[in-house]
């Protein structure tokens, strides 16, 4: 049986051809010679048609076929992994290009977040800290604070601007607090170059020192 499954002649069409070659014979034969009825001599020549047909395309046709559909198969199998492949070039691909766009944008991140990070650390090397303030003196009146060494009427008047009022508040300064306070002054390093928070906590106690009685007298 030719393996052409194209065109006219194709396994299935030459096994029906056949088939029907076989059914008109024995029509002819059972019509003729034994005097059966045309109904029913037609009825079993299409059922001998039928049979013959399938049997024979059973028999013939199914390895044409089987080559047919294998021949299909094999170009679509051989172009799977090259799909296959290609995809995976492409999303490699596209997860360099994201994890490089992601790199640049975290060091973008990073380089926006560094002089905020500058700053803070400025500050805190700078040791500054604002010490508590008062808007105005209390009750009992403002201290003198005239009689700590340095401080003249002009200072006195900067540091009662700056919220410092009493003594007790400048006995409570430490390092942090001095530096926030002599950053604000025309004259830098003066608090402790004239020791203002030892001479403090010797005036905020009641006390008295050289330059106090000095100031006093000179009054």
């Amino acid at each position: 049986m030719s393996d052409n499954n194209e065109g006219f002649f194709t396994c299935k069409n030459m096994c029906w051809m056949a088939g029907a070659l076989l059914g008109i014979a024995v029509f002819l034969i059972l019509s003729g010679n034994t005097g059966m009825g045309t109904i029913l001599a037609i009825g079993i020549a299409l059922v001998v048609t039928v049979a013959i047909a399938v049997i024979l395309r059973s028999l013939l046709c199914g390895e044409v076929e089987n080559t047919r559909e294998s021949a299909t198969a094999a170009p679509a199998a051989a172009s799977a992994p090259a799909a296959e492949v290609n995809k995976s070039d492409v999303s490699g691909a596209d997860g360099g290009s994201k994890s490089e766009e992601s790199g640049k944008e975290s060091s973008t991140k990073t380089s926006e977040a560094a002089p905020a990070a500058e700053e803070v650390a400025a500050e805190e090397e700078a040791g500054e800290a604002k010490p508590v303030t008062l808007t105005a003196a209390r009750d009992s009146g403002a201290d003198d604070l005239k009689l700590l060494k340095g401080v003249g009427p002009k200072l006195e008047q900067t540091l009662n601007e700056l919220g410092f009022y009493h003594f007790d508040q400048v006995a409570d300064w430490g390092a942090a607090e001095i530096e926030w306070v002599d950053s604000r002054l025309k004259f830098k390093g003066r608090i402790e170059r004239d020791g203002w928070v030892a001479q403090a906590k010797i005036l905020a106690e009641g006390g008295t020192t050289e330059f106090s009685k000095k100031a006093k007298k000179g009054k």
